[in-house]
């Protein structure tokens, strides 16, 4: 569903720039969304879905949300040489314009595959897959080394290293970095190779009070950011808080309320909606609710990477919003900034639910 091309970086670009804005790598997936479920699953009985949509998952989630934003999006991944790697490769290059020049194809390697019942705001997965054959330096995972990119967005894993985090860095990179859960059950900032690297670091409320022995996100922000130059704290249903360890600023909005149908990849939207507006060189305020915008409007439709919105989605929301009677000036307010980057004309309200996308064929 890309929208409408428009280019956020437009006013900041120069001839030296990078031809990349964003590197990231990672395993992509191909998942497949079971939706209309009016219940979990039950042992021992078949459930019928009234919907189902397929796309590629995984770090495409992010990928796909930056491309959509008008970011040029530099994605390294393995793609097995089936259906599935096939479809997924197709479907990221061709149709969302991701370079994947530094991804490689494994003969023999069956793709990645995750199935996601959706229902009642939430989601089930099963997930299927086996480890990637190691490129001949185990030690770095993008062998050719990341491409020159104003940023690179980077998952953190207590204990390992990744090389590729501190080249890109050294090329100049601004690096964004999230974290999963600690399954060493040790919550050390220490462990997290790569941190002292970051410009932000974007956990959500749990992740940070847990690294930081504090027992309210907002605090735990405070004190991770003395750690990195801007900490983000994801606080759910309440939106984001934010501060800049530099300045001292700091930040909250909150969430936009919607009909949630699917929260696959808003975690990853909502990163690349903070990437685009440090990267444009918004204010600490507007990043943090461009970011809960587009991660609230990619909850709104099934799918991670299907529901990531481009800027027609964003300016169809604006435009119903503001015709609302019922809305409060002053939260309002907070979204004028957006009037000079959308595009004039954009999608009918209510947005087109994801449509099924599977069937494989492999070209010629």
């Amino acid at each position: 569903m890309p929208g409408e091309r428009v280019d956020p970086l437009g006013h900041v670009r120069g001839d030296d720039d990078p031809a990349c804005d964003v590197f990231l790598t990672g395993t992509v997936f191909l998942d497949i969304i079971f939706t209309g479920l009016d219940s979990a699953p039950v042992r021992g009985t078949e459930s019928w879905a009234r919907g189902m949509g397929s796309s590629p998952g995984g770090v495409a989630n992010m990928a796909t949300a930056l491309a959509r934003l008008g970011l040029h999006t530099s994605l390294a991944a393995a793609f097995g040489d089936d259906h599935y790697g096939d479809y997924c490769r197709d479907a990221l290059e061709q149709g969302e314009g991701i370079d994947l020049s530094l991804s490689r194809t494994i003969p023999g390697w069956h793709s990645p595959v995750t199935v996601s019942m959706a229902y009642e705001g939430e989601r089930t997965m099963v997930s299927h897959g086996h480890e990637a054959p190691p490129p001949e330096d185990p030690g770095n995972t993008v062998p050719a080394g990341p491409p020159r990119a104003r940023a690179a967005v980077a998952s953190l894993v207590p204990g390992r290293r990744e090389r590729w985090i501190a080249d890109a860095a050294s090329r100049g990179a601004r690096i964004f970095a999230d974290v999963g859960w600690d399954e060493t059950g040790r919550w050390d900032l220490a462990a997290l190779p790569g941190l002292e690297l970051c410009e932000a670091f974007l956990p959500n409320a749990e992740e940070a009070m847990r690294y930081t022995r504090t027992d309210c996100p907002r605090a735990a922000a405070r004190a991770l950011a003395e750690r990195v130059p801007v900490a983000v704290v994801t606080l759910g249903a309440e939106g984001a808080y934010a501060v800049d360890g530099g300045t001292g600023e700091t930040a909250e909005v909150p969430a936009i309320e919607v009909e949630a149908l699917d929260p696959t990849g808003a975690g990853d939207v909502f990163m690349a909606g903070f990437v685009t507006g440090t990267l444009a060189g918004w204010p600490l305020a507007d990043r943090l609710a461009f970011a809960g915008l587009t991660a609230a409007l990619s909850v709104q439709e099934f799918g991670g990477s299907l529901s990531a919105p481009g800027w027609s989605e964003v300016a169809a929301w604006w435009q119903r919003v503001q015709g609302c009677a019922d809305q409060d000036p002053q939260a309002l307010a907070r979204y004028r900034f957006l009037g000079e980057l959308l595009p004039a004309s954009c999608r009918p309200w209510p947005l087109q639910r994801a449509v099924p996308t599977i069937g494989f064929r492999r070209s010629a």
